[in-house]
């Protein structure tokens, strides 16, 4: 049974609800945080709004390292309960969307003996944290399992490799599939409506003003609580609130560069360390593998789509060499990237190599309650961090929340063989059959992405624009490479007959789509090209 659509029937009747509806809760914000809040909320019986001024995980809930893990770096920093939660939470994400929640093993290359022992000392204690069951435990590779399961990870007659347990995810599908059981319990969810205001009630905010980006229409979406879960824009709509604002954020940038898989032919998931001893990881998926990411502080204007420098993708390339038998990587390898802004709270003051992903929870002088921090893998614990806050502040006591319910998309998958396959159940889940259901010819010829994933896209998760179905729905863009600058145009012209775009409409949604390419590839602070 398919879960409710994300889509509205018409979107002046979405709108009209979103103005007529007094909400117990309006959340700002359509990423992991904002959907989390908002599934937690709705399945307790509370009226729930959630607006997002772009699409659904445009921002950093779809530039993550696209793992569910739990901060194994972070034991160092001695936040000890923190990975204990985090590191526990990768079987409950597991429970709730096991599609999205795929096991791997991660590979820890060592060098000595003497590393070999902390990194086991430290994979040991994580694993008691997590609750790992003994038969997922960390077991060592030796030089022959490492030619026979590794082949191009270099090793030398002393080397070892560790292999424990993390979980594959890909996280604009995650916020898709939370918002949806979201909607399933009655939230209204809108994309494309950026907040232009707060409306007041005396010295209380009791909702917000947002103008749909499609029609321009203005309406005001009026809650007893208003949260703000925008991600790095946080900070700004709580200055609307009062100036100077009482949440501050500190932003930090996440690099990285995807390669073809021929280039880097890696079969699991690998650490790898940089020059400056920070852990990069080196992930296979489909043909491509992706290599992240930095973290630096962020001060440009871009937050929502951060450009990326050149010496960051230095940054990411340069250490592989020691670690894999391949020709050196270079820039001119590199075939798509992504970067994304990290909210942290700035009243901490952490060093810019080990900064705490543990979430904040604030009340804003005027009564709205704003996010920062938190990691993707614990936005569960989060929206429950929330939830409690929101029912103080409503003076209710709440019954119980989803928990680990199933996720829409979980649940049994249909057998079947190859890599078309494993794509479309590693997207969908479940509802794959129904995807495939709609139309399961591919959208150019030869290539991996089907019509009937437009379809579904454009039905069931509120696509209205030719980026989110590359970006975020079919993830062609970082995943399909090869294929994208094919996909573009046909997509747009599949939108433009569904949804009855002008030639104008489908010229432009085609021309920010490829424009969106170039940008990817275009490194600032390369030098300019010889004439």
């Amino acid at each position: 049974m398919t879960e409710p659509s994300l889509t509205p029937t018409s979107r002046s009747g979405l709108l009209d609800e979103l103005e007529a509806t007094r909400f117990d809760v309006v959340v700002v914000g359509g990423g992991i945080t904002g959907a989390a809040v908002a599934r937690d909320a709705s399945a307790r019986g509370l009226r729930v709004a959630v607006v997002e001024a772009d699409d659904f995980a445009s921002g950093t809930s779809s530039r993550s390292s696209k793992l569910i893990h739990g901060g194994l770096r972070y034991l160092a920093n001695g936040e000890v309960r923190f990975v204990r939660q985090i590191a526990r939470e990768r079987a409950v994400v597991h429970a709730m969307a096991p599609h999205l929640a795929r096991p791997c093993w991660m590979l820890v290359p060592t060098r000595t003996r003497t590393q070999a022992a902390g990194r086991i000392a430290a994979l040991s204690a994580y694993e008691r944290l997590g609750d790992v069951p003994k038969a997922e435990r960390h077991s060592i590779w030796r030089r022959v399992d490492i030619a026979r399961s590794e082949p191009r990870l270099r090793c030398g007659p002393g080397d070892r490799v560790i292999a424990y347990r993390e979980y594959l995810t890909d996280d604009a599908r995650l916020v898709i599939a939370v918002l949806r059981a979201a909607a399933a319990t009655g939230a209204v969810v809108a994309n494309r409506v950026p907040v232009v205001g707060l409306v007041r009630d005396g010295n209380r905010v009791d909702g917000i003003a947002v103008r749909c980006a499609l029609s321009g229409r203005e309406v005001e979406v009026r809650g007893e609580v208003v949260v703000n879960a925008a991600g790095p824009w946080v900070e700004r709509l709580a200055r609307m609130e009062q100036d100077p604002p009482a949440t501050r954020v500190r932003l930090l940038k996440g690099v990285h560069v995807v390669v073809p898989r021929h280039r880097l032919p890696v079969v699991h998931p690998i650490l790898c360390q940089a020059e400056d001893k920070r852990w990069i990881f080196v992930i296979p998926r489909d043909e491509v593998v992706y290599i992240g990411t930095t973290e630096t502080d962020y001060h440009g204007d871009r937050s929502l789509w951060p450009e990326v420098e050149a010496d960051e993708v230095r940054y990411l390339l340069d250490p592989l060499g020691p670690y894999f038998d391949v020709e050196p990587l270079a820039l001119g390898d590199v075939v798509a990237t992504w970067a994304g802004v990290r909210p942290l709270s700035a009243h901490r003051r952490w060093a810019p190599r080990t900064p705490s992903r543990r979430s904040e929870v604030s009340l804003g002088p005027a009564g709205m309650i704003s996010i920062t921090g938190g990691k993707l893998t614990g936005f569960r614990l989060v929206a429950e961090k929330v939830v409690r806050e929101i029912a103080q502040r409503l003076g209710r006591t709440l019954p119980d929340g989803p928990g680990a319910r199933p996720l829409p998309g979980s649940g049994t998958t249909p057998p079947g063989d190859g890599a078309a396959h494993q794509r479309l159940l590693s997207l969908y889940g479940a509802d794959a059959p129904a995807v495939l259901a709609i139309a399961a010819d591919p959208v150019v010829e030869g290539g991996s992405v089907l019509s009937g994933e437009i379809d579904w896209a454009i039905d069931m998760e509120a696509a209205l624009t030719v980026e989110d179905v590359i970006y975020r729905r079919t993830r062609a863009a970082w995943f399909l490479p090869v294929e994208r600058e094919r996909l573009a145009p046909a997509v747009a012209a599949h939108m433009a007959r569904r949804l009855h775009w002008s030639e104008t409409r489908r010229v432009k949604e085609l021309a920010a789509v490829q424009a969106r390419f170039a940008d990817e590839l275009a490194f600032r602070g390369m030098p300019p090209p010889l004439r």
